[in-house]
This record gives structure tokens, sequence and C-alpha cells, in this order.
């Protein structure tokens, strides 16, 4: 096999006892699949079921609707038209359906939402980080309404509760003087690592704790404006702090891939810097601009990997990666998200919602953002990475960096498959998916112009 830091890789060789390896191009993860375990099960149904009573659907976790005010303040939140019409609340129309409300008092905080934009109260990369490292201070229009909130007396009593639950789990005295207390309260509203919630724990009509609101259980309608909505926040997140160069998007789905509710919620974390993996890419990019295409989409087309596209975007089965792994590239011509137009954007979002509900809801995965970071003078596809957490690491990974995946590329590509094509004729994806041989893809599909 050739190495992964040659300019042309070899990704897959399959031996003669049948077992596959692989190299990631752009890693050098190296992956190893044994014949004979790629018919496991791979979902992890709920070990307890329970008969939910009256009342939980909205308050079952701190994340759910009866009990928004153990979250911060919300930053933005999504409410269908109809429902924003009906109350006279105005907002920016994101999607078709849908509305965008930013910068929420806490008498807004009240109407039935889709998915709304909160802190996350253990930050990642924290206020105090950027205010200390580069003397990030919030912007006035952030400032104001921070201001605006703690005048209300619910507003303020909301703040100092939340800072306190805060400083009591991180085994501080939660009593300090209030000014204190507010001074650390500046992360609800300026900080940088922000949390999207789905309105819903549950899907309707749920009577039991294992029928959850997964991402593949929403509408494609709903999926869109989680999509747009993540989008928009990347987007405000890089606005309001110049020195941050990426965001990094994820989702991680169920406690085995690091949830810690079993609510539906991505996270959007500002860093101040790329990590090594992203140079190390950057590297093998400016050798060759094209090595998306060459290297993934063409590469897994010539091994008949591709699963779907529609016309603005494109997923196979990934290979060279630690866990099975569906990759979804946007063929957009623009790298960032959110210069995208709203069809491309929704068509990522199909594609993605296609690949949650062909995975299944008791399927524990990360969801995987990768663009360009706004610091980098060469273009970058938008793609994101679906990654089933199904299988531990062990010591045979940990001392030879070479990793044992259940599944081979072609072991998810049939399983995937077949289940899309039944979830498109039930109607439960979206119907302009080209589903395996529907497929038309050409070589050099993604257009992000990468000789620019």
């Amino acid at each position: 096999m050739s190495s992964p830091f040659f300019t042309r890789p070899t990704p897959i060789q399959t031996m003669a006892d049948g077992t596959v390896k692989q190299v990631n191009p752009f890693s050098g993860t190296q992956v190893w699949t044994v014949p004979g375990r790629g018919n496991r099960p791979i979902s992890r149904p709920a070990v307890s079921v329970e008969k939910l009573e009256k009342g939980d659907a909205a308050s079952y976790c701190a994340f759910c609707a009866d009990r928004h005010l153990e979250t911060p303040p919300e930053k933005a939140r999504v409410i269908a038209r109809d429902v924003a019409e009906a109350a006279g609340i105005e907002g920016e129309v994101l999607t078709d359906g849908y509305v965008l409300a930013t910068k929420q008092l806490i008498d807004q905080q009240t109407t039935p939402v889709a998915f709304r934009r909160v802190s996350n109260l253990f930050e990642i990369v924290t206020f105090d980080y950027w205010e200390a490292n580069y003397g990030f201070t919030p912007d006035a229009s952030t400032q104001a309404w921070m201001d605006a909130y703690l005048a209300d007396p619910a507003g303020r009593e909301h703040v100092l509760t939340t800072v306190r639950t805060k400083r009591k789990a991180a085994g501080l005295e939660p009593n300090a003087p209030e000014d204190e207390l507010l001074h650390q309260a500046r992360a609800f509203f300026a900080g940088g690592h922000d949390l999207i919630i789905g309105g819903k724990h549950f899907v309707d009509g749920a009577t039991t704790n294992d029928q959850l609101a997964s991402s593949g259980m929403l509408s494609t309608d709903e999926h869109g404006a989680l999509m747009a909505f993540t989008v928009a926040s990347m987007h405000d997140l890089y606005q309001r702090n110049r020195y941050a160069p990426y965001v990094a998007v994820f989702q991680n789905w169920l406690k085995p891939a690091g949830a810690s509710f079993d609510h539906l919620h991505k996270q959007l974390v500002a860093i101040d810097e790329r990590g090594v993996q992203a140079e190390m890419e950057i590297a093998r990019l400016r050798s060759n601009p094209n090595m998306y295409n060459e290297w993934a989409v063409d590469y897994a087309a010539t091994q008949n990997l591709i699963i779907a596209e529609n016309d603005h975007a494109v997923m196979f089965a990934g290979f060279g990666h630690r866990y099975p792994t569906l990759e979804i590239f946007s063929t957009s011509s623009t790298a960032e998200p959110w210069k995208q137009t709203p069809e491309e954007v929704r068509g990522m979002s199909d594609m993605v919602h296609a690949a949650h509900a062909a995975t299944g809801p008791d399927v524990p995965c990360n969801e995987e953002w990768h663009h360009k970071p706004a610091d980098l003078d060469m273009p970058m596809p938008w793609r994101i990475m679906l990654k089933w957490r199904v299988s531990n690491l062990a010591g045979f990974e940990g001392g030879t960096k070479i990793y044992l995946n259940t599944l081979s590329p072609w072991n998810i590509r049939d399983r995937i498959v077949s289940t899309m094509y039944a979830l498109r004729d039930e109607g439960r994806v979206s119907p302009d998916l080209r589903i395996a041989t529907e497929c038309k893809v050409k070589r050099n599909s993604l257009r992000y112009n990468p000789f620019l």
C-alpha cells in the first residue's frame, strides 16, 4: 500500500483472506477490517424502557421545554412561522416554515420552539480564556442585550441562579457576592461555546422513554431549519470574535458517543487554532489543491462506495476512519457554509438527514463538521462526517495505532443503501435523493474552485 504521505495514496487494499486495509488520505489513520464481523448489529437499544408519565415529554431533562430556565439565556430561537405569527413575534425568515428570533429576553422564551441556542454551562474554551489571552470583550449589541436582560428582575434572578448552579457543579461556593456572579455571567451572553437544542426530547405521541426525537426522526423541513440555524450560529460566532480562526461544530448522539443528555443538540466551539490534524491536512492541500475530489469523491466512485446524491451534495461510505463513517460533501463552488445559497444548505441538510434516518435512532454517533478556517487562503469544501460509535478502542489500537473497524466501507454502503430506498418509498427522507445506481457522480464533482 502506498504511503498516505505520497501524492497519490492508495486508500483501500483488500488482502487475499478478505482483510480490508485502509489509510485515510487526509489524516494518515490506518484501519483494518477483519472478515466475518460485518453482520454484527450496531444499534444499542435502551437497556431500561420506562413508560412516560404525564408531563414527562416536556420536562424529562434539563434541555426540555418546561425546564428552559435551567439553561442560560437564549441567544436565539427558531420558531415555526405560524406559531410566531399567532404570538406576534417578529423575526428573520430562516427557512420557508421557520423564523429566527435573536437575543431573547426572559419574557420572550415562552412560545413553543423548534430549536434554541444557548451558551454551554461548561465551556471547552471559556470566556475567561478569550478575555485573558486576547483582551476579548462583548460587542455593543451583546452588551446591550445583557444589560436589558439583567434589568428585568426575573431575568436577573434567572442569570444569578444559573451562575450559582455552575459554581456548585465546579465545587465553588455558590453564594458569592452578586457582583462576582454577574461578572461570571458574561459568558452566557458573549461566550464562544454554544448549544443548539431541539425543542422536543421525544417524538410526537411517544409513550416510552426510548422514543427519542433524533435527527433522523425529524421531518426534512425540521432538519432543514436545524441545519440553517446551525450555519447561521456558526457565522455569528465568527463575526463576534475576530480572534477565532475556526468554529468547531459537532453533535454527540447518545451517551456512548459522549452526549450528556439523550436530547438532540449540536455544539459550536470557537477556537484560536486549527489543530495539528487540520494543519497536516492543509499541508497536503497545498501540494494538491484538488485532493478532495481525487482522494475522496472520485476515489469513492471508483470503488463503488457512493451511496446517494442530490443537486448539491454527495454521500459515500468513508474509509480510513476509526469508526464506520458516512461522509457527506457539499458540491457547491462556495467554501463557506454561510455564503452558500439556501438551496445548497438545504441540499446538505437533506443528505445528512437521510444519513441519520438510515443509521437509526438507536445507534450512538458523532456528527462532525469540517469547513474552511476563516484565515485559510485556500478553498476547502464543506463536509460532514457521521461516525458510528459502535466499538471501543483496545490495547491493540493503542499499541500499534492501527484501528480495527468491524465494518468495511462496502458493508456500510450495503446497510445504508437498502435502508435508504425503503425510507424514500415511505416518504421519510427527501424524494430528491438519487440512491446508488441512480447517482451520476462525475470526475471533479466538487466545485469548490480548487485552482483559484
